[in-house]
């Protein structure tokens, strides 16, 4: 039986090549993230909007990228696509399978967000003036924040091993590097290891990020509930 070869872990626990898979893997969660989010939050417009047509499309799209295996949406638009004419590489493949993947998602966080703003609310502001556009961006919106950020966070930091996926595509992110090097040194778990180890320390940063954008976040409600108790 193979034993554990602490040397070869060693030696691959700050390596160059892994480091940049690590990097690519950051990026790749950093755009797929910015670009889902811009998207979900145009699907929750449609979906809100008066025009049924735009309701509609919004409702088919979140329906079927979640019920629909990422695995199989990234191989549909990095193999399917250019059957049609569409040619994209490894990279536009994957950051375009993970937003529009990551799309769906966010679009029902944002929703639960605007749910959590009680009718009442809108109503007032529409009872003072305000246009739609207005009462989203002054009443909603604030309010909103307090709750699609903590899931936000979560898609994050869950999109940060999600991201693994387009290793099957042959992006060069961290597992797709892992694996190469596999092949080439033999180290099945000493590899296999060190990837662990990377995600781990790139979710346990960001989890700290998130703990601090949280709390910064509540900070102005913190202090109107403080003032709440002293009156």
């Amino acid at each position: 039986m193979h034993s554990f070869n602490v040397t070869g872990f060693a030696e691959y626990l700050v390596n160059p090549y892994l480091l940049g898979g690590a990097v690519a893997t950051l990026w790749l969660t950093a755009s797929a993230i910015v670009i889902g989010f811009a998207l979900g939050f145009a699907l929750e417009l449609m979906r809100r909007s008066r025009i049924t047509g735009l309701a509609w499309i919004a409702r088919a799209y979140v329906w079927l990228f979640r019920g629909t295996p990422l695995l199989v949406q990234l191989i549909v638009i990095y193999t399917g696509l250019p059957q049609f004419g569409v040619r994209i590489g490894v990279i536009e493949s994957a950051v375009l399978g993970l937003s529009l993947n990551e799309a769906a998602y966010l679009a029902e966080i944002i929703r639960a967000g605007f749910l959590a703003v009680s009718q009442g609310q809108v109503n007032a502001g529409k009872a003072l003036g305000m246009t739609d556009s207005q009462v989203l961006r002054y009443v909603v919106a604030p309010q909103a924040v307090r709750v699609i950020v903590p899931s936000l966070g979560n898609s994050v930091n869950g999109l940060l091993k999600t991201s693994s996926m387009a290793s099957v595509i042959s992006m060069e992110e961290l597992l797709r590097r892992t694996q190469e090097l596999i092949q080439e040194k033999f180290l099945v778990m000493e590899l296999f290891t060190v990837a662990a180890l990377y995600y781990l320390a790139m979710t346990t940063a960001w989890s700290y990020v998130q703990s601090q954008i949280e709390r910064r976040i509540a900070r102005p409600y913190d202090r109107l509930a403080e003032t709440g108790e002293q009156r």
